[in-house]
């Protein structure tokens, strides 16, 4: 069989693209290699692309992914809408970053890199600092038989060799090493970072750092595993290293690898970031620092809401528990449910299940209730849209779903702004906004 022609498509966030005449996808199938269709299929399954073939041709669907990934002699990439150092910005503050200017993001082109590229110059940023400012050490036991005695002789173990036979002596002694967890996992990231980079100076970069610690520093593979035992390790002396963890997470979780220990993953064949738990993590941050008087809840359970009739629960499951991705309260009593949805509704239609999804919120609220989908946009020009649920019959109004715009651009402008009064009182009318309209 005569091999396909390497063929690289570029997409946005939730575009797709449909084989029609003249078009490279028109009467392209997947590679007829079984690894590259199970693959394909998987990430359909999974919900991190679209990939069908039809008569015609190849269809692929972007959603909230971003990133790029390689299925044969097909090269996918999907492309944030927000690109460049407004999006790297709103990413250190919704993941905790520190704002590091060692190395410049002109050094390679972070306006047309991929996606992957931006949290790599990041994870490069934040281990040359670590280096620069010393890696963290570690007090470890070390047992050798010494010419020159350190620390303590260690008596049991020259009694057990039945007395002195060389000159010299079994000793236990404690020496501080960089040849701990939290750098082999900075280790063991850097060279995956060296291996996803797409740019070549990134590379170059990745590789540098790792041969500063290869000489004293254990090699070890990086896994879920090991991040937990580094996390476990993050004191008030070794702080520094939580950012370079939390991106090392993030790289992991967007190669498929789950970061918990006891499900069953594997890793995809590229890297495909999800933008809606990014979302969310900059709204968490953004409305629990800027709603004085109110409580932000992330992932709040509606409790009693739906359950099984007990007479009729065969199979003893569990009841469901919906959960909106905020839930924000005033002393006990919840004013707001709202969800974060990564589709920019003021350009692409609502889906059906999003739309079901926040009437169910609503409708927990007791009649009249509200809820609210905030979604991402560039556009200025973006307002409130607002779907009234009434009775089918009595036409009596049952609930409201409120779709509410946030413009990135300007909420970038607030994170990053310097200190004062007059940008918090900025940055706190810009969360109202969000929670209660205009």
């Amino acid at each position: 069989m005569t091999p396909l022609e390497p063929l690289r498509l570029t997409l946005a966030e939730w575009e797709t693209c449909a084989p029609r005449p003249g078009h490279p996808l028109w009467g392209r199938a997947l590679d007829a290699e079984p690894s590259v269709r199970r693959a394909a299929e998987r990430i359909t399954q999974e919900g991190k692309l679209d990939i069908l073939e039809l008569a015609a041709g190849l269809r692929v669907s972007a959603r909230q992914y971003v990133g790029a990934l390689r299925l044969g002699s097909l090269e996918i990439v999907i492309r944030p809408k927000l690109e460049g150092l407004p999006l790297l910005n709103l990413m250190r503050y919704a993941y905790h970053l520190r704002r590091l200017d060692l190395l410049t993001p002109l050094d390679f082109g972070l306006e047309t890199t991929r996606f992957q590229d931006v949290l790599i110059w990041q994870l490069l940023s934040e281990a040359q600092e670590l280096i620069e400012r010393g890696l963290h050490r570690r007090y470890e036991r070390l047992a050798e038989t010494l010419a020159s005695p350190r620390g303590r002789v260690d008596f049991q173990t020259l009694a057990q060799r039945g007395g002195l036979l060389e000159a010299a002596l079994p000793c236990v002694h404690y020496q501080r090493l960089e040849d701990n967890t939290l750098n082999q996992a900075l280790l063991a990231g850097l060279r995956l970072a060296a291996r996803l980079a797409d740019d070549l100076t990134l590379r170059t970069q990745a590789r540098r750092l790792a041969g500063i610690l290869e000489p004293s520093v254990s090699a070890i593979p990086l896994s879920a595993e090991t991040l937990a035992r580094a996390e476990s390790l993050t004191t008030r002396l070794t702080f520094a290293y939580r950012p370079s963890l939390t991106l090392l997470e993030i790289l992991l979780a967007s190669q498929g690898i789950s970061l918990d220990p006891q499900a069953e993953t594997a890793r995809l064949p590229g890297f495909l970031f999800d933008m809606n738990r990014f979302f969310q993590a900059l709204l968490t941050r953004f409305l629990s620092e800027n709603l004085p008087g109110y409580q932000v809840h992330s992932e709040h359970q509606l409790r009693g809401m739906m359950f099984y009739d007990p007479q009729h629960n065969p199979r003893r499951r569990r009841s469901p528990m919906p959960r909106p991705d905020f839930a924000i309260q005033q002393g006990s009593q919840v004013i707001a449910l709202l969800d974060a949805k990564y589709r920019d509704l003021w350009v692409e239609d609502l889906p059906r299940d999003m739309l079901y999804q926040l009437a169910l919120y609503a409708f927990s609220q007791g009649e009249g209730g509200v809820a609210t989908i905030l979604y991402p946009t560039l556009a200025a020009e973006a307002r409130e849209a607002r779907i009234e649920i009434a009775h089918p019959l009595t036409r009596s109004r049952l609930g409201r779903v409120a779709l509410r715009p946030v413009n990135l651009l300007a909420l970038e402008k607030l994170v990053m702004a310097a200190p004062t009064t007059a940008n918090q009182r900025q940055s706190e009318h810009f969360a109202r906004q969000m929670v209660f309209g205009e």
